[in-house]
């Protein structure tokens, strides 16, 4: 998403003008002509009572590609300096305001319209120049490096494989073999490449097991990215694939990768592992091994992006840096509220699919 692009929707929006009615926008596609689904997000946040002042910072969803659109944001019960803020370096969307300290808690309504549709890896085309804003996807991070171990086992994957599109299935299915879908782990994962890599444990959730495609591809050459969101409605594929109504727990991150010939390419194994859990299916089942090559250049979209931003600063500044924004987050003084445990949080996070006229 372009900072220009979501300018617009801002100026459109009454999220800025902060006025009570959600607007959805003149081109909001019909429900379900061409693929397109129409949904309603909204947070309702429930903050107990601090006694520092803070702030809090909401995920919001943005355009991508062809396949996502956002129509409306609104806010309600919100301090006067609540505002739609954008990190310098990938653009992620967020909501935030600043919370005095007070004996009471503080509520927020964060509402967002944004329509839908799967997608599919387009047809090659010309070799595409690699942009600088394709380019920015080589970069390491703190929690996903490119050098020493990621290095070397990337090197072990691709050997002599030639092509892009051959090297990235190649760690596709590398990492569909060797990581696992671990139900203990917290939230969604941390994504620590290189831990899991020098460990040798290779099971976490979906931020672990798809950074852990982004880190090697990145380390074989190949641009890469997490785009990180949430479940909003059922899955036609396998029920353990999708949430609807609550979808407080249903954040879900997925990746994709550049290739020259057919641009940004979304995969996704970190799903396949957890069909293979969750539905007690192994790799071999017909199902599985139909679902593995789905999932390689698909992105079912019963389930919405936020951003793809990755061990960054948020906008204004916390304390310190997140590894991803996926979750609501809060500082007050020294107090942290973390989103990846929502009953401590005291956040709701709920999906509805608006109809037409609805």
């Amino acid at each position: 998403m372009k900072r220009r692009d979501f300018i617009r929707l801002a100026a459109a929006s009454p999220l800025l003008a902060g006025a009570p009615a959600l607007q959805a926008a003149p081109s909001t596609p019909t429900p379900h002509a061409d693929g397109w689904r129409t949904f309603e997000l909204r947070y309702d946040v429930d903050i107990p009572a601090q006694s520092s002042a803070g702030r809090v910072w909401l995920p919001l969803p943005s355009d991508a590609g062809d396949f996502q659109t956002v129509h409306a944001l609104n806010w309600a019960d919100a301090p006067a300096g609540a505002a739609l803020n954008w990190d310098p370096v990938y653009q992620a969307a967020m909501f935030s305001a600043a919370l005095p300290a007070s004996a009471s808690p503080h509520r927020v309504s964060v509402t967002a319209v944004v329509s839908t549709r799967d997608r599919t890896r387009g047809a090659a085309g010309p070799l595409r120049p690699l942009t600088a804003d394709v380019a920015r996807y080589l970069a390491p991070t703190p929690h996903m490096p490119t050098d020493g171990i990621v290095a070397t086992t990337s090197a072990k994957i691709i050997k002599d494989i030639q092509g892009p599109d051959a090297q990235a299935r190649a760690i596709y299915d590398w990492v569909v073999d060797n990581a696992f879908r671990n139900p203990k782990t917290r939230g969604c994962g941390l994504g620590d490449i290189k831990f899991m890599l020098e460990s040798g444990d290779l099971g976490g959730k979906c931020a672990d097991i798809n950074s852990l495609f982004v880190g090697l591809a990145r380390a074989a050459g190949l641009p890469a990215r997490e785009m990180y969101g949430v479940r909003v409605a059922a899955s036609k594929q396998f029920k353990s694939l999708g949430k609807a109504d609550d979808i407080s727990k249903a954040q879900h991150c997925r990746a994709e990768y550049f290739s020259p010939r057919h641009g940004w390419v979304g995969v996704d194994p970190a799903d396949v592992r957890k069909a293979v859990l969750e539905e007690n299916l192994p790799l071999t089942d017909a199902r599985i091994v139909a679902l593995r090559e789905r999932l390689f250049g698909y992105w079912e979209m019963n389930w919405v992006g936020f951003n793809t931003a990755r061990d960054f600063e948020l906008a204004p500044r916390a304390r310190e840096a997140l590894p991803y924004l996926m979750y609501p987050y809060a500082e007050f003084g020294d107090t942290r509220l973390d989103g990846r445990e929502p009953d401590h949080f005291n956040f709701k996070l709920s999906s509805r699919e608006l109809t037409a006229g609805g």
